[in-house]
């Protein structure tokens, strides 16, 4: 019998951030190489039935994800992630946002600002996941869209993935 892999969730409303830890089932290179690889991404990172499509990713500080979460009638609803600080296998930090399907930040939408940090521990991976909000009506509107719900599904499937990748 497997011990169940860390999973917190909570929500700090007085700093406004969100804050995930999150174990996963595999080696600090591959659990990396699933959050910073497109072709990866797009395999895990959308809540089902939804999918993942990237346009464009180029990971480098500065770089950014241009990406579509996609509903099972092909609507698109479009994010991007500016890559801000990159620390290979460590960490990465990045300015995350709705946009249209070129990039362009959604005024009327909330922006974030992650920060994803990488640990190994035995045979698993920890990832420390920060997401500040400017606003505490931004924090709240992401809660009310479903993003913990969403967001845990996401990770369910990259614990399915990561088993096809060893």
């Amino acid at each position: 019998m497997s011990t169940p892999l860390l999973f917190d969730f909570s929500v700090d409303k007085e700093n406004k951030t969100i804050h995930v830890k999150r174990e996963f089932a595999g080696d600090l290179s591959l659990v990396w190489k699933a959050w910073t690889d497109a072709e990866l991404l797009d395999q895990w990172w959308a809540p089902k039935p939804w999918k993942a499509e990237t346009k464009s990713m180029n990971f480098t500080e500065g770089g950014r994800w241009l990406y579509a979460m996609v509903s099972p009638e092909g609507e698109k609803h479009w994010s991007v992630a500016d890559y801000e600080k990159i620390e290979p296998q460590k960490s990465f930090a990045a300015a995350d946002g709705f946009s249209d399907e070129n990039g362009n930040l959604l005024p009327n939408m909330p922006r974030s600002k992650w920060n994803n940090r990488f640990s190994a521990n035995a045979a698993n991976t920890t990832v420390d996941i920060s997401i500040k909000f400017d606003q505490l009506e931004d924090l709240e509107k992401i809660i009310e869209m479903g993003f913990k719900e969403g967001f845990t599904m996401g990770m369910e499937n990259l614990d399915a993935l990561l088993l096809t990748l060893k």
